[in-house]
């Protein structure tokens, strides 16, 4: 550094004036290019940009239905299961556990979009599979053929997609696959694994109804701890004593949050009656002994739930037909399972202490 300093040594290249020049042109093509493609697709939204949206990330396996696919996959291998898809690429996939939840995550974008035209805060979803490129012709084409807004597509051909859910800024992660689910909750990502319902039940088709259990979904797993170790009593006890003292966020804290963000939107344009959004606590816990903390808890966060039901450890099952959401997240598979049987579409949250209390899901 000195020599150059000093003027002994050779200098920095300087550009020359036709690098400069090519360097401007070069600027001036993307300016263009980027011109001509919003003019190409100005008709259709253009995907927020991830700091900007509220990103879910979708497992080809969550979004359709690939039972037959999978028993392919796994007597046959990989080529005959790609062959499989190829050929059958114009046969249209049906929909899997989550696809209704994504038709309601568009729907409230609809709305969105009509109130707030040139505002980049909402939901994308981004199609996060671990298929082969090869298989894209399929999924593009059952997407186009529903009518789905999904232009972000990830294939990492087998490999893991937890890298890419970090770039993508992922809100909420939803797979078929238990493993990859408890991967992505242990790098920090709300995630859940998807079940189809076992009966066919309407879905809202005008409003999101997404219902969340409380504890080690919500709030962290520290009173669901004590149940386990200590017993109902001394649990009744502990919430009574800690009552003003809010509980630790569990894994989807985050995704209520967002549901809450975008709801405030459709309130400040005197929507609050026709909001497309609502929001369900459906908890084991009872409201007498424990419902103060978890309540007060939620408005120590500065949210809002639209309907808060304690169950005092009645089955959830029947709560959840009347309620039909898109979506319920619990912890326990003894709930996601109960919920299955009565045709609520159930995603487990692989966290907290419950895990070693229950088979693998």
């Amino acid at each position: 550094a000195t020599d150059i300093m000093s003027g002994s040594g050779p200098e920095a290249p300087q550009p020359s004036d036709a690098e400069e020049a090519r360097l401007q042109e070069a600027e001036q093509d993307w300016a263009a290019a980027k011109a001509f493609y919003d003019n190409l697709v100005s008709k259709k939204p253009r995907p927020p940009k991830p700091q900007h949206a509220i990103t879910v990330a979708v497992s080809s396996r969550a979004l359709f239905d690939l039972v037959e696919e999978r028993r392919i996959y796994e007597e046959q291998g990989v080529e005959k299961y790609v062959e499989y898809q190829q050929n059958n690429e114009n046969v249209t996939l049906k929909p899997g556990p989550a696809f209704y939840f994504v038709k309601a995550l568009e729907h409230v974008n609809a709305r969105l979009l009509e109130l707030y035209p040139d505002d980049e805060e909402r939901f994308d979803i981004v199609l996060m599979t671990n298929n082969h490129a090869q298989v894209g012709v399929r999924l593009i084409n059952s997407i186009n053929h529903y009518g789905l807004t999904i232009e972000r597509f990830c294939m990492t051909g087998g490999k893991s997609p937890i890298g890419y859910l970090t770039a993508y800024l992922t809100n909420l992660y939803l797979s078929a696959d238990s493993e990859k689910v408890q991967e992505a909750i242990e790098a920090g990502i709300a995630s859940a694994t998807m079940f189809t319902a076992n009966k066919d039940v309407p879905y809202s088709d005008t409003q999101l109804r997404v219902a969340f259990d409380g504890d080690a979904v919500l709030f962290s797993d520290e009173s669901e701890q004590i149940v386990k170790e200590q017993g109902l009593d001394r649990f009744f006890e502990h919430e009574q004593l800690n009552e003003n003292k809010p509980l630790a966020q569990g894994p989807l804290k985050g995704f209520l949050e967002d549901l809450g963000k975008l709801q405030k939107k459709f309130y400040a344009k005197n929507e609050r009656l026709n909001c497309p959004i609502r929001t369900f606590l459906v908890t084991a816990r009872s409201a007498a002994s424990s419902g103060a903390r978890v309540l007060k808890t939620l408005r120590s966060w500065g949210l809002e739930i639209d309907e808060a039901l304690f169950l005092a450890g009645a089955p959830k099952g029947p709560i959840l037909v009347k309620i039909r959401p898109h979506i319920f997240f619990d912890d326990q598979m003894f709930h996601v399972e109960g919920a299955q049987k009565l045709g609520t579409i159930a995603a487990h949250v692989p966290y907290g202490i419950a895990q070693k209390y229950q088979k693998s899901a």
